[in-house]
């Protein structure tokens, strides 16, 4: 594609031109990079803005300028239209890009973008409002022929006239709050006698994220998939579709894993689904890139669910399938330039995975995290691998924004290469300073139905035992770790000590053991809360014999390779070879191997030994990185157990901490706008007892 015709030099159209030369990107971390990477690649220069958090972050450092925009909070930064605005037209850039979240689908700010005669890279206003509200798009989509589940969609919100159109639709029901998005203001009635309380439920929660309990009522389609179909619009009248992403298994209602084709889909299907989602954009003018969602049954039968007005952030496994750059046709349609291709010249290649790395932790309901990354690394990207990402080794993933660390986006000739593809990618993987999901998406990549092609938006609770197993310590793991013990040890007295020793002398072993004596020593390491005692005997510097606690005795050879942050470990267990990459931060040890990471602890002098926050018992504490939003207790007051006395903000979500047992307030020890690490101790609580 030639760079001039984004410059607006292309005959014999009626739709004006406008270059682009420089573009801002409204926006932060991975999806900011991205947009400055294609950007760059066309010779654009590329403007970003950034919070007192993100001062240094990546795609700061990527972008030709970069702009401060204000403090960490995204109301006070990144939401901000006119500060956007100003720095747009101070840098002289003609566009600005959204991104995805923020002010991607902000009707306002795409009206007050063409006021100032700035290009906003997206879909006109009219389409925004359009879409963004449940009933007004059901209505437009289905009088464009787009299939639409059952349901209620009027005025009258009385919750008499509501209980009369659920019993005519039947149960079970979704109850929907009409401007709601992200699992918000929803709920589902199984049957008659639910309807009540989860309506009450949902209006409440609607009312709170989103000022407004409008409820609509759908069918609820039982064990469901969440296909979603990428669109194209250009200002001439042209509609393209890229063909279907499955996004079924989700947590919270959000994505984690998304694939492109959907599995199992028949070619006609294929074809009628691709279809609708063109009738959709055409329905509302829509120009640029859009995502189409449908809700599609057990018998292949799709609805409309709603139309994202933005790009998505599972796009690139769409890329990876038509071998395409959708910022890149952004950019040209935004310029006034046509599609780049016809639905004819699309052609499905192959298919792509895309797994969502996020800092979570899956075993405490996915609770989301924040920290540094004290060590990073990652598979090496090529043409079928990409890591999509806003982050290097020594940022903070950060308490204000998502937790997402990075999207690993893996390309084969079909599904099943695709997958075992990204099952070894991730694997490896290393993340070390917080939590990760990354060995859940192994077990959930691994598992049997998921290989099959079996999903569906309930996937991770119907199979939850078998992703959230109990993973005992193995005894290959213990002998890994306990032999990096060792020989680092080893390596470290040697190190110290070489310049110093009599290279004759019989004590110049790095162990300091005399040549031909056996040497015996127990490790102690820590799995959780389970102490592991290990019994070793050392031949030589690389000799073993290693006793685990089940009884079994093990003849290990190995050598250890430093390089940098982390130690490599080559060892062989009773003949079978091993490897590992091995991570030491403070006393912890982290073991990275071909069945994934496991942390396990190592013992603490006494002399170090401190309560994390200095929280006793009952105490309320930080259950993950945040900010304090609210107290709702006083020093002095009485409070019982359950009481909510502490709301936090992390990663876009509310938690409410709440009292671990009855008692009196002694302290408060943090207060509200102040940021908290986990575990950090809130208030001390003095139960009655001690008084």
């Amino acid at each position: 594609m030639n760079f001039r015709n984004l410059q607006g030099i292309r005959h014999g159209s009626t739709i004006p031109h406008q270059p682009i030369t420089k573009v801002l990107i409204a926006n932060r971390g991975e999806i900011a990079c991205r947009v400055i990477r294609t950007a760059q690649s066309l010779g654009i220069r590329s403007v970003a803005v950034y919070s007192e958090a993100d001062r240094n972050s990546l795609h700061v450092a990527m972008a030709d300028e970069a702009y401060f925009i204000g403090p960490p909070p995204a109301s006070q930064s990144y939401l901000c239209q006119d500060k956007i605005l100003e720095v747009a037209k101070h840098s002289g850039a003609q566009a600005v890009h959204p991104g995805y979240g923020f002010l991607s689908e902000n009707t306002e700010f795409a009206e007050l973008c063409e006021k100032e005669n700035i290009i906003f890279i997206g879909p006109p206003a009219s389409a925004i409002r359009d879409m963004g509200i449940k009933s007004t798009s059901k209505a437009i989509m289905s009088k464009a022929g787009v299939p639409i589940i059952e349901g209620y969609h009027g005025e009258d919100q009385s919750t008499e006239r509501l209980k009369q159109e659920a019993d005519k639709i039947g149960y079970p029901i979704m109850i929907k709050a009409v401007r709601g998005g992200g699992g918000k203001g929803m709920r589902i009635a199984m049957t008659k006698n639910d309807f009540d309380d989860q309506l009450e439920s949902a209006k409440t929660e609607a009312m709170k994220s989103f000022g407004d309990q409008i409820m609509l009522l759908e069918k609820y389609v039982e064990t469901p998939r969440h296909v979603e179909v990428q669109v194209f619009g250009d200002r001439h009248g042209n509609y393209v579709y890229l063909f279907e992403r499955d996004c079924s298994v989700q947590r919270r209602h959000q994505k984690i894993i998304e694939e492109a084709p959907a599995p199992g889909l028949s070619e006609e299907v294929r074809r009628s689904i691709g279809e609708a989602a063109v009738r959709a954009a055409e329905a509302v003018n829509y120009v640029g890139a859009g995502t189409v969602e449908f809700i599609m049954d057990k018998h292949q039968k799709f609805y409309f669910m709603e139309m994202n007005t933005r790009l998505q952030v599972e796009h690139p496994v769409t890329e990876m399938i038509t071998g395409t750059d959708l910022v890149e046709w952004q950019l040209r349609v935004a310029a006034g330039e046509k599609i780049p291709k016809t639905q004819k010249e699309l052609k499905l290649k192959g298919h792509a995975f895309e797994a969502r790395i996020y800092a979570e932790d899956p075993n405490s309901n996915f609770m989301p995290g924040a920290g540094p990354l004290l060590h990073l690394s990652t598979p090496n990207p090529t043409d079928d691998i990409r890591i999509e990402t806003g982050v290097r080794q020594g940022d903070e993933v950060s308490v204000f924004y998502d937790p997402m660390i990075a999207k690993l986006v893996v390309w084969s000739e079909d599904r099943q290469s695709a997958l075992q593809r990204t099952i070894a990618a991730l694997k490896q993987y290393q993340v070390v300073g917080l939590s990760t999901n990354i060995q859940f998406l192994l077990d959930l990549a691994n598992h049997k139905e998921f290989q099959a092609g079996n999903v569906n938006t309930d996937f991770i609770p119907q199979y939850s035992k078998e992703l959230f197993p109990d993973q005992p310590l193995t005894s290959q793991a213990i002998c890994q770790a306990a032999l990096t013990m060792i020989l680092n040890k080893q390596d470290q007295l040697y190190r110290t000590s070489i310049d110093s020793l009599d290279p004759y002398s019989p004590f110049s072993w790095s162990t300091g053991m005399r040549v031909n004596e056996n040497r015996t020593q127990t490790v102690s390491l820590f799995d959780g809360d389970n102490e592991i005692s290990v019994e070793i005997i050392q031949y030589s510097n690389s000799e073993f014999e290693i006793k685990t606690p089940d009884g079994s005795i093990h003849e290990v050879t190995g050598e250890i390779e430093n390089s940098g942050d982390k130690l490599e470990l080559t060892c062989f267990i009773d003949g079978i070879k091993s490897s590992s990459s091995i991570v030491i931060n403070g006393n912890s040890l982290h073991l990275f191997s071909g069945t994934g990471n496991r942390e396990l602890k190592l013992p603490v002098p006494k002399y170090m030994e401190s309560k994390i926050g200095g929280g006793a018992a009952g105490d309320a504490v930080a259950p993950m990185p945040g900010v304090i939003e609210r107290v709702s207790v006083k020093e002095g007051s009485r409070v019982e157990q359950g009481d909510p006395v502490v709301v936090m903000i992390a990663m876009k979500m509310e938690y409410v901490i709440r009292a671990p047992k009855s008692g009196v307030v002694e302290k408060i020890v943090h207060q509200v706008g102040e940021t908290v690490s986990k575990g950090t101790l809130l208030i001390h609580l003095k139960e009655d007892s001690e008084s």
